[in-house]
């Protein structure tokens, strides 16, 4: 692997997790994203409320994200080999937090509604 390109990257998610549950992800991720976006749009503002339950809702995000990883790869936290795999598993844990909370604000949006702050 001379060269480190978007295609080679979405070649080893896929290998890694399988093409199915990638691109699942994939669909979700981008479907979460929509919605998100749809909801700033509608809102014309951020509500300071949600916005503070979904980071208080951040690590059981992180906790999910790196338990995913763990049960998809047949992994545990002793097949962690060095500083490399803990920034690997600290990046996940990150993404799957900022994830979550985005998704909370979103649920949180859709079921209340811009004015049920």
């Amino acid at each position: 692997m001379k060269d480190l390109t978007f295609g080679t990257l979405i070649a080893v998610w896929e290998e890694m997790f399988g093409a199915g549950v990638f691109w699942a992800m994939v669909v979700v991720a981008a479907g979460i994203t929509a919605l998100y976006v749809y909801v700033l749009i509608r809102d014309r503002a951020m509500s300071m409320r949600k916005f503070l339950l979904a980071q208080l809702s951040m690590p059981v995000g992180a906790v999910a994200a790196v338990w995913f990883v763990l049960a998809i790869t047949s992994s545990s936290l002793s097949d962690m080999g060095g500083p490399i795999d803990l920034m690997v598993l600290l990046g996940i844990a990150a993404v799957g937090a900022v994830g979550f909370a985005i998704l909370v604000y979103v649920v949180q949006s859709l079921m209340r509604g811009a004015e049920g702050e």
